[in-house]
Order: structure tokens, then sequence, then C-alpha cells
């Protein structure tokens, strides 16, 4: 990028700073001897063209929507469209969630994501004895194709982009949503949106698993095939990793282990003789953004790096199309305190920004109540404003990728991408991301950072402000927490009983037979879940199908 003579000169002029500068220090030393992003690298004093002397800009940073993609996926970015904003939202019944989803597009948010509750994320009804005391807890219970007609009824599905946050029966809720969509008299070759349907992380991460790793992984290709020849729309997976961030991983081990679960997904796919090229174009990401600004911002940035090089290079894609990495962005819920719970709103506006100049095609801000309960209205409000003012007021969204050429940022955007080619080199020496969980070492690399950052806030080594630092005599109380109705769980279990007395039992035996015949038979099980789910099928009965041919997953303990 720059030329030898300039280089020369610049590293004479900038050691003759820093014999300037050191007698500055004797008088007005530091505030500490080091300092240190996130993810552990030490951050230069001030960064130089030195820096990144060695960085060929076309083929590293290049222009926005070329590849690889680092300033961006399109040409335009923002200027052209801006990104979807999206408030994760779902709990109690559906008719409740309902309420609060036309509330928030009346506020003006541009696309829906949906939060299950923990009976429908691991397969049981609302009716199963594991099931009590959890419904509609930490998001909607959905028992039925019917559950989903009223969390939808109103609300033009072929208009509007809805993510659900599903994954070991993402299968059966796709299905129920692109039903209830064809009811309202759309074609599911319209719809727009996304499924979880990350698996892999489960294992890691968040626990919300049904089946073993291998049947898991044939129904996530079953779904590949499906949605690539039926629904070219929908973004098939969103391989997250939000949840490994959210258990303690650094921003490296971020990116390293979500890169490695899509590599698992994109060879499955392979295997089942799917073309990258197509499928390619109907993956997704979901990251987190939590609150060491440069970093995030650098690591939204290698991530498009990262992708891109991994699809061309080691998949030989050639669709421009199936190289662009697209991702979803949710500020960190762990980063929230209940301490001092508005000073969530600064830390969510931060993270929010750091998304934004990162690139992001999608965003959800987290309420400053989370850490107390369900977000009020008022919260979600908040959270939704503070995109809007970051689109509409702050400037950021005018030029594409205006933080591209910094010095700082572009050295934190190559160390990130190094540190990440070094994990995935690891797990594919350990015989790739499925043995690298089952030999828990993904689960030990996380626990230690984990471990380390905690020991660093109790030490005072790292400031949260309110919790170790700048407490206050009289915190500021949040009134309203939102509390789910415990009579809305028995609700839900009448209204399900009643379903079941209503609907043709024997179409419903019928679909489960022809279910579990294709499943053992190793055939795309996903034909057969659109027509158990239209006869109203329930989503346990249809998970203990499944759960009969593929058994359940037992995790191994990690020390």
């Amino acid at each position: 990028m720059y030329e030898k003579e300039f280089l020369k000169m610049l590293s004479r002029s900038f050691e003759e700073w820093e014999e300037d500068l050191s007698k500055d220090l004797q008088k007005y030393p530091e505030r500490q001897e080091g300092f240190f992003s996130q993810a552990g690298y030490e951050l230069k004093r001030v960064y130089t063209p030195l820096d990144i002397a060695d960085l060929n800009y076309f083929e590293e940073i290049g222009f926005p929507g070329d590849y690889p993609y680092t300033r961006g996926v399109q040409r335009t970015m923002y200027r052209g469209r801006l990104w979807t904003m999206r408030q994760y939202a779902g709990f109690g019944t559906a008719e409740e969630t309902n309420e609060r989803f036309k509330y928030l597009l009346q506020q003006g948010q541009t696309g829906l994501s949906v939060a299950f509750d923990l009976p429908t994320q691991v397969g049981y009804d609302s009716d199963h004895p594991l099931a009590e005391g959890e419904v509609g807890r930490v998001g909607v219970a959905v028992d039925s194709l019917k559950d989903i007609e009223i969390l939808f009824d109103g609300i033009p599905l072929k208009s509007v982009s809805t993510s659900m946050t599903i994954n070991s029966t993402a299968a059966i809720l796709l299905a129920m949503y692109a039903i209830t969509a064809q009811k309202q008299g759309a074609k599911i070759s319209e719809l727009r949106g996304t499924i979880q349907n990350d698996i892999l992380k489960e294992y890691i991460a968040r626990g919300t698993y049904i089946f073993p790793p291998q049947p898991s992984m044939k129904i996530i290709t079953d779904i590949f095939e499906f949605c690539a020849k039926n629904m070219p729309r929908w973004n098939t997976i969103s391989i997250s990793g939000y949840h490994i961030r959210e258990a303690g991983a650094n921003a490296v081990q971020e990116l390293a282990f979500t890169f490695c679960d899509a590599i698992a997904y994109v060879e499955a796919a392979i295997n089942s003789g799917l073309d990258p090229n197509v499928f390619g174009k109907q993956i997704s990401f979901f990251f987190a953004a939590h609150n060491n600004f440069l970093e995030e911002i650098a690591k939204f940035r290698a991530a498009r790096r990262i992708w891109a090089k991994l699809m061309k290079r080691r998949f030989n894609v050639t669709n421009p199309d199936a190289m662009k990495l697209r991702f979803h962005t949710q500020t960190g819920g762990s980063t929230l305190t209940a301490q001092q719970p508005l000073n969530n709103i600064v830390r969510v506006a931060l993270q929010a920004l750091a998304a934004v100049l990162g690139g992001t095609q999608s965003l959800h801000t987290n309420s400053y109540d989370e850490a107390l309960g369900l977000p009020t209205e008022e919260s979600v409000r908040v959270a939704l404003r503070t995109q809007q003012i970051i689109a509409y007021e702050s400037g950021v969204a005018d030029t594409v990728d205006p933080l591209a050429g910094s010095f700082a940022i572009e050295t934190l955007t190559k160390n990130i991408e190094e540190a990440v080619w070094q994990y995935i080199e690891k797990i594919d020496s350990l015989g790739g991301m499925v043995r690298a969980i089952e030999s828990g070492f993904v689960q030990k690399e996380i626990h230690n950072s984990a471990y380390r950052q905690q020991i660093a806030v109790e030490k005072g080594e790292q400031i949260v402000v309110g919790v170790n630092a700048f407490q206050a005599d009289q915190e500021h109380q949040v009134k309203n927490v939102l509390k789910v109705d415990p009579a809305l769980e028995k609700k839900q279990i009448n209204a399900l009983r009643q379903l079941k007395n209503q609907r043709d039992n024997e179409t419903v035996r019928r679909s489960l037979r022809n279910l579990r015949d294709a499943a053992k038979k190793g055939e795309n099980i996903i034909p057969y879940v659109f027509e158990a789910v239209s006869c109203y099928a329930t989503l346990g009965e249809i998970s203990d199908v499944l759960r009969e041919v593929y058994g359940e997953y037992t995790e191994s303990t990690i020390l």
C-alpha cells in the first residue's frame, strides 16, 4: 500500500516520536502498564501505516460489494437500504405475543423475531410433565399449527420478514409458518425470513438439543434441500456465534467456532449431493455485539473476509452471492446488569453502533430491564428508538464502511482473522467440529475463557460500571417488571386439549406413521413434517416420533 521510502521515513519519525514520548511518560504515566482487547490482544499505544504496510488493499479490503466483502456485502449498504430492525419478542400464549408484535410494528419495527418457550425448543407440548412451570416463560408457547395461526393473526406474512430462534424443532416451526402463510394466501416461494436451525452450537453453548449430532445434521440437510427447491428466499440456517459468545467465548472464539460449525454444515450438505453455489445463498449468520467497540467493528469486518475465503477456496464456490456473509446482530444480553439498569441503555447504544459500523444486515437491541425480567413495552420502545436514532440522526449510515483504512481498525481486523484461521486449523486437525464437540475441546475453550473473564471482573481488572466500580447508594428501581401470569399455562393446556378433541385424530395418526416410516428409511422428512403439521399433529407428537427413530442425545461431562 505504501512505498518503501515513505515507510523508512515514517519508521525513523516514529522512533523519534517514541523517544520524545518516553520523557512525557516519566511525568505523565499512563493509567496502566498494558491495554488489551477483550480477546486478549495487547493494544498498541498508536497505530500507523507501518502496521498495515503488508496489507494488499485489493485482496484484503477492496470495495463494498466486491470479494472478499470486508467493506460490506452490498455496494451502497445503508445508503440504499437500512438494516432490518428487529426486536426479539415472545412470552405467554400466542395471543399475548401477537399483541406485542403488532405494537412493535406500529412503533416502526421492520421485521419480526420470535422467541419460543423452553418446551417448544426441546420438543415437548405444554401438557407434558417436563413442561410444568416453563410454559410461556422465556418465549411464546407453541404446541400446534393453531398457535402459529393465532401468533400471526392480522400480520401479512407475505410482506413481513420473520426470524425464528428455533433449532431442534426448526423443521416443525418452519412447516407451521409456511402453512399459516399459505392459509393467508401467500406462496411459500415468496416468504422471507430465517430459522436458526443451528444444532451444533446447542451442544456447545445452549443445550436445547433433542437428537444426537448425526441425525440432527440429517434434518438440517433435509431443510436445505427442501428450501432450495420450494422456499428460495428463506434463510435455511442462521449459524449462531451469539450463544457461543454469551456462554463466555471471546470475539475470536465466537467467529472461529461459528465458522467451524458452518464448515460442518456445508460439508454435510455437499455430501448429500447439494450444490454450495445454490444452498450457500440461503446461509446466514447471527453474531453478538459486546462492549469493546473497536474490536467488535473489526470482528464483523474480519468475519466477512473469512467466510468469503472459506467458500471460495475450501468449497470452490464461484457464485458471488454464495460467498457473501449476511448476518443478524444482537446486543449482548450477558453484558447487561441488574445494578443501575438504566446504564444498559448506554451499553446497548454502543453495541448497536458497533454492529452498524461493522455492516450488519439486521439488528436486535436489548432492552435495559432484561437483566431483571421480560422487557416491558416502554423498555422495548427505548431499545427500538436506539436503532432509529443511529439510523436517522447519527449520520453513520450515510457512507459505506466509514472506518475502513483506519490503521487501528485494519490491524485489529487482520489480527482477528489470523487468530480465527489458527482455530480452524486446530479443529480440522481434531477431525472437524462434530468430533471437536464430542471430545469436549470446544466446550473447554469456552469455559476457560468465561472463567478468565469472571476472574478479571472479581479482581477489578475489568471494570463493570455500577457492579465493581461506581456503585450507587440508592439505585434507580425499575418499577414495572413484566411477569408472565401463571394462569396462562393452564389456558394453554386447556386449548391444547380442546384441539386434540376437535381435530381428525385418524388423519393425525396416519401422518405420524408416514413420518416415522420416512425417518426410518432415511428419506427427506420435511414433506412428511408438513403433512403432520397441516392436520394439527402437535409439536410434541412429531418430536416423539423422531425420538423413537433417532434417539436422544446425552451430554458428556466436561472437566
